[in-house]
């Protein structure tokens, strides 16, 4: 992966490490595991990696605005264009809840997890 946007944190800081091409980066935007992680920094300086982190909570109104208008102008297209969009790991009918929930327990996904609805 050329880079990588984590939301989990934890035991997946080292595995988006490990899953990151040379001069990858990896972001962090969000710890829902912990902000804590055993790493080993010989892969992180022999690959060149970058590792940084933000969070939009301390960030001023205006910077909000700012960025959500970049988003808007950058991003979306993207999306809308199919150019880019998220890894899917499963989808699940509602009445599956229980089954999507016990996929998103174990640790051998990568990607979301969905419910639908009919």
């Amino acid at each position: 992966m050329d880079l990588i946007l984590d939301m989990v944190g934890g035991d997946y800081i080292a595995r988006n490490v490990r899953s990151l091409a040379i001069a990858g980066r990896l972001v962090m935007i969000a710890f829902l595991n912990g902000p804590k992680a055993e790493l080993n920094f010989a892969q992180i300086m022999v690959k060149r990696l970058t590792l940084t982190g933000s969070t939009l909570r301390p960030q001023s109104v205006q910077a909000k605005a700012e960025i959500a208008e970049q988003l808007r102008i950058k991003v979306w297209p993207l999306i809308a264009s199919r150019r880019i969009s998220p890894v899917m790991d499963s989808t699940f009918p509602l009445e599956q809840a229980v089954d999507a929930h016990r996929r998103i327990e174990s640790s051998d996904h990568i990607g979301k997890i969905v419910l639908t609805l009919d």
